[in-house]
């Protein structure tokens, strides 16, 4: 790694630690392991919103952590050539996740299933990847089996769960744990890390900002994308 790139490491290692965040490896580890993958994974509750429920209430998401994840998408395509493989994991058959998913034209939505773990077999199968090549956004214990296998895991931070960073961090089942926490637009700062690991965030927003034709290429292929649902039952057919 040269000393321009380790400097500008340092430099996204202080701007994310003044937030709090806590890197559990060394950045520079996290940009090679970022520079592997090709695929994103998100949790959805505790992850886009604080996980809360009612008789006639759903989970719901942010604008800002929407326009993260499509940030992070297109420097991703900038990189690779082709639209990363981004889905949503859920334990819960979440219809606000179902609908962001499509309208955000991610290439796929799981709800409902049990064993997240088998969802990474599946995508790995389906598309032809490993799992360190899949970077996992998470923030509980059900989402442990799932990260435990990815290459570059991101915890979403919740203050009220201080044994539970202990546990994660002691064995090494997270890279990185959030400053901000899901009620705190944990997503976009996520992902604005992860383009800063890139080295691509101010190409990526000058980009977006002038609406150029590399955006306006990207967007129409994001646009192509049909949404694929899967149940615990289509996984398990599967297997």
């Amino acid at each position: 790694m040269s000393a321009d790139e380790t400097e500008r490491l340092a430099a996204v290692l202080a701007e994310f630690r003044s937030t709090g965040a806590s890197f559990i490896r060394p950045v520079e580890e996290l940009a090679q392991k970022l520079n592997k993958c090709s695929a994103v994974v998100f949790d959805w509750d505790g992850v886009f919103n604080a996980g809360r429920k009612g008789e006639t209430a759903e989970s719901n998401f942010s604008e800002p952590d929407s326009m993260g994840t499509n940030m992070l998408r297109y420097g991703l395509w900038r990189k690779l050539g082709k639209l990363p493989f981004t889905a949503i994991i859920s334990g819960e058959n979440n219809n606000s996740a179902i609908r962001f998913a499509k309208r955000e034209h991610l290439t796929g939505v799981y709800t409902g299933v049990h064993d997240k773990r088998l969802v990474i077999e599946h995508i790995c199968s389906s598309e032809g990847l490993s799992p360190d090549q899949i970077v996992c956004v998470f923030d509980d214990i059900n989402d442990l089996p799932m990260a435990t296998v990815c290459g570059l895991r991101l915890m979403v931070r919740r203050n009220a769960s201080p044994l539970l960073t202990q546990y994660v961090a002691e064995r090494s089942l997270c890279d990185y744990i959030s400053g901000s926490d899901s009620d705190g637009y944990a997503v976009r700062e996520i992902c604005e890390l992860l383009l800063g690991l890139l080295g691509s965030y101010d190409q990526v927003l000058d980009s977006r900002v002038a609406f150029d034709e590399e955006y306006g290429r990207y967007l129409n292929s994001r646009q192509a994308v049909v949404t694929e649902i899967f149940s615990d039952s289509d996984i398990g057919k599967r297997y």
